[in-house]
């Protein structure tokens, strides 16, 4: 079974983020979504509220797992025999951030490879920090979030602003 890991902070979930994860979907049996802790971001909703949102979303697809890490994702895919991390680069400058750690999980983890996929068209310049700063002005962002985040987002972001 090949097996793959897409981490991220997913704070939230982004239509380019559901893009890059479908799309995984035809090369690997399973993929991991792992929602990381990045101590460097302050997140609008726990890592646990955003392992619940994006399960809903996949809750009838047996071939999409999701969780929470602390750690180094390296270290999850490890303890986990996952031998391979999706990455979605955008044409805004991520591949040289992107390749660095990938070259530094690679020398952590000598079984690690790092598949990148190109973010679609629609989706390219949409982040997770754009989208929050957009809403946190009262604007709609449904275009750019799968439904039921929207959802989410509506019902229980005001109060974590």
């Amino acid at each position: 079974m090949k097996k793959a890991l897409y981490a991220g902070t997913f704070d939230p979930f982004t239509n380019g983020h559901q893009d890059i994860l479908l799309r995984s979907l035809s090369i690997f049996d399973e993929v991991t979504v792992l929602v990381a802790n990045n101590r460097a971001k302050t997140p609008l909703f726990s890592a646990e509220d955003r392992v619940e949102m994006i399960k809903q979303c996949y809750v009838n697809e047996p071939k999409i797992k999701v969780a929470a890490w602390e750690g180094l994702v390296v270290d999850y895919a490890k303890k986990n025999g996952i031998e391979t991390i999706i990455r979605g680069l955008r044409p805004t400058g991520d591949f040289e951030a992107e390749f660095q750690m990938a070259s530094m999980n690679r020398r952590l983890y000598h079984d690690i490879e790092t598949v990148f996929l190109v973010t679609e068209g629609e989706n390219y310049y949409v982040s997770s920090s754009l989208v929050k700063e957009i809403f946190k002005h009262g604007r709609d962002v449904k275009e750019f979030l799968p439904e039921k985040i929207h959802d989410w987002l509506i019902k229980n972001g005001k109060e974590s602003l």
